[in-house]
């Protein structure tokens, strides 16, 4: 059932880049997707359901993605960040993000408004915590507003280039165009002392739980990646990968975990033996003891 749901959302979003999510109607989906209004509505309770449940799919792709290209990097290394940009740049405008955004907000729905909203804060309290590796705490109370500052260059720099020379490298200029001005305008500010917004903002903006929560998440998630990473040439990767997955998912999305069921893929992991004996492994039985 999740492999046809998924290939729903794949299907709308292809409608979406060519149409427009407006003039796309249910009865496009369903024409393309190949499947009936019934089975349309026991996945989505409206188009605009469908809508959030791409976009959640897309971040969680490219986090997925982005989080990969620090595996095994430093993480005060500029230059991955650099990279990390450059693949989120990209990865919108091929999945036609901008547009869809665009036209979200010019819609009278305060509920996907709302959600376009928490999705770019999403990516800002990402910004604001890769600046706080690069650029240390001793520069934190200034690092939100440097956060804001900085995607109102980058973007603007990327949509007026792009228009202008419409070329591929242009995404690449614009980002290493954008980061240079951010090294300085944090230097500067920094030591000026001023300061518009408190970091600690972030929280009320986009409540995300408790800091410790957000901590055994991301913990969690860099675990599972790195495991994931030492599969790639197992035969049954794809099963150990939709265990980590599921293990992931029932800890981080479910109210109350059902640790029977996070106990049993656990079992199920050991027996992939050069995994069960790795520290990341480990890490993860701790972890899963933890939630207990």
């Amino acid at each position: 059932m999740k492999d046809r749901k998924q290939k729903v959302i794949k299907m709308a979003h292809q409608l979406f880049i060519e149409k427009g999510f407006q003039a796309t109607s249910i009865q496009d989906i369903l024409d393309y997707s190949g499947i009936a209004k019934g089975t349309f509505y026991n996945y989505f309770s409206s188009k605009n359901e469908l809508l959030i449940a791409l976009i959640k799919s897309l971040y969680q792709q490219i986090e997925t993605e982005r989080d990969e290209l620090l595996i095994g990097k430093d993480p005060t290394d500029i230059e991955v960040f650099i990279k990390q940009l450059e693949l989120q740049l990209e990865f919108n405008r091929t999945n036609n993000l901008y547009t869809l955004f665009e036209e979200v907000m010019i819609l009278n729905d305060d509920e996907l408004k709302q959600f376009i909203r928490k999705s770019h804060l999403r990516v800002l309290r990402w910004a604001y915590g890769r600046f706080l590796s690069i650029f240390g705490e001793e520069k934190k109370p200034y690092l939100l507003d440097c956060a804001i500052t900085f995607f109102g260059i980058l973007n603007h720099n990327y949509k007026y280039n792009f228009v202008a020379e419409k070329s591929p490298s242009t995404l690449y200029k614009v980002v290493r165009y954008s980061v240079n001005r951010l090294v300085k305008i944090v230097d500067e500010v920094a030591e000026s002392g001023e300061q518009l917004l408190r970091p600690e903002l972030l929280d009320s903006w986009a409540p995300e739980g408790s800091n410790h929560k957000k901590a055994f998440q991301q913990e969690l998630h860099t675990i599972i990646l790195a495991l994931k990473k030492l599969l790639e040439r197992n035969s049954e990767a794809r099963k150990y990968a939709e265990l980590l997955d599921f293990i992931y998912d029932e800890l981080v999305d479910e109210k109350e975990p059902r640790h029977f069921l996070v106990e049993s893929a656990l079992t199920s992991l050991k027996q992939e033996i050069i995994l069960s004996k790795t520290d990341e492994f480990k890490r993860l039985e701790a972890l899963v003891v933890k939630t207990n």
